[in-house]
């Protein structure tokens, strides 16, 4: 769920000027729009991060392309296997260039900055709804994908974060593993006693890993919607407030004190799963197997959520939109339809260690392939997700710098929220 966030101003910026001079005019292929799907000819353009470019997710990609053909035998189909970190550059090339993608996929938050820019197509006309998500997808995702009231992205896969305790630490530390910590208070508490040092104070086994060494923005952005306050309300910031400050106060109380700032090991994985961390911030799925921390690592895990009034479960993930300069809206819904197929998806969410974003995602094979992905796939249904502004990918470089700055007591916290709320209105 990192996303590269440099380049947002990038493509953004490009956006913003081409929108403006309605430059881009090299698409070649005639509209295949209310043309027969049988008969239409010309080349889907999919721009698409979810198949990793190796044998096996080129191999999973041509299902799809095989099963979209079945409907537009005549199509071709050119993907662009992008990574996250390219992503905002090619899409902003591919416009600057006049030839769009038909359909492209992107993550949690940035549904609203590209549709604020008329980049993706409502999905309305597909019979795309709410309810249709709620229905058939994860509900709690249809704040992600919506902007202005309208829906623009479907979601093909969640990647979800959770929390783990060592049982064994619990029970050393004379703490009930059964009673993880239920609200930010406790957190703060029970990750202290948890904190194991050496005679000179140094400390030998943190009480919390906070998941990112130098970047707190999603860990911020979870404990504030465990409060009940989401970061946005109707694309408006909704963190600088007393809620908004006391969870970057507790997050300020627990870096140095609990846990050096900076701590990862080798392999950059979460700490608590190796037992270097006696409560931590996980990923979606964990490799129980030899290969992977082995059993009796597994074993000693306990998986919560925060609860801090609501529980809730950080959620990321990829969603497919169609782009509004498409001239195949058509064959890109038509495209869209073969990717969030339960086969295509359960490809997608083995390759990626991530969960099929369909209604029984709790009974999905990856779900059953370990414990940390069944206890992340039974939370769906109280995702939250970071951004929901028009200028979330400039404002996530700001967030983590200036919560860093704030954590590490070089700014005022208080100062920090108003300037990151007045930067995103």
């Amino acid at each position: 769920m990192r996303r590269g966030a440099k380049s947002g101003l990038v493509v953004l910026a490009a956006v913003l000027g081409l929108a403006a001079s309605s430059c881009g005019n090299g698409v070649i292929d005639k509209s295949t729009d209310g043309v027969p799907p049988a008969e239409a000819t010309g080349t889907l353009r999919v721009l698409i991060p979810s198949f990793p470019p190796s044998t096996k997710g080129r191999a999973e990609f041509d299902k799809v392309v095989e099963d979209f053909k079945k409907t537009y035998p005549k199509m071709k189909v050119e993907p662009d296997f992008a990574t996250y970190s390219t992503l905002n550059e090619k899409m902003s090339t591919s416009i600057a260039a006049g030839i769009p993608y038909d359909v492209m996929v992107t993550g949690v938050g940035w549904i609203q900055p590209f549709a604020s820019k008329r980049i993706f197509a409502d999905l309305a006309p597909y019979g795309v709804t709410p309810e249709v998500i709620e229905e058939k997808s994860i509900g709690a995702l249809v704040p992600a994908a919506t902007y202005d009231g309208k829906l623009y992205a479907y979601p093909l896969v969640a990647d979800a974060r959770a929390a783990a305790l060592r049982i064994s630490a619990f029970k050393e530390a004379g703490l009930d593993p059964d009673k993880p910590p239920a609200n930010i208070e406790e957190l703060k508490a029970v990750a202290e006693k948890l904190t194991v040092r050496n005679a000179k104070g140094t400390i030998t086994r943190s009480g919390m890993d906070l998941a990112a060494p130098t970047s707190f923005r999603q860990t911020y952005t979870t404990l504030l919607a465990s409060t009940g306050t989401p970061l946005y309300v109707d694309g408006q910031p909704n963190y600088s407030n007393e809620k908004g400050l006391e969870t970057l106060n507790l997050l300020k109380s627990l870096i140095n004190n609990v846990q050096p700032y900076g701590q990862q090991n080798a392999a950059q994985q979460p700490l608590v799963l190796t037992g270097e961390a006696a409560m931590g911030i996980v990923g979606g799925a964990v490799d129980c197997s030899d290969k992977g921390i082995g059993k009796k690592n597994c074993d000693d895990l306990k998986f919560f959520r925060f609860n801090s009034g609501k529980e809730v479960e950080f959620v990321g993930g990829d969603l497919a939109s169609i782009g509004s300069r498409s001239r195949h809206k058509e064959a890109a819904w038509s495209f869209i339809q073969s990717l969030t197929k339960p086969s295509s998806l359960d490809a997608i969410a083995k390759l990626n260690k991530k969960l099929p974003a369909y209604k029984d995602a709790a009974n999905s094979p990856q779900a059953k392939s370990n414990p940390l992905s069944k206890f992340v796939a039974e939370g769906l249904p109280l995702a939250i997700y970071e951004g929901g502004s028009a200028n979330w990918l400039e404002m996530r470089a700001n967030f983590d710098s200036q919560l860093t700055q704030a954590v590490l007591g070089q700014k005022d916290p208080a100062k920090v929220l108003a300037n990151l709320a007045g930067q995103s209105r």
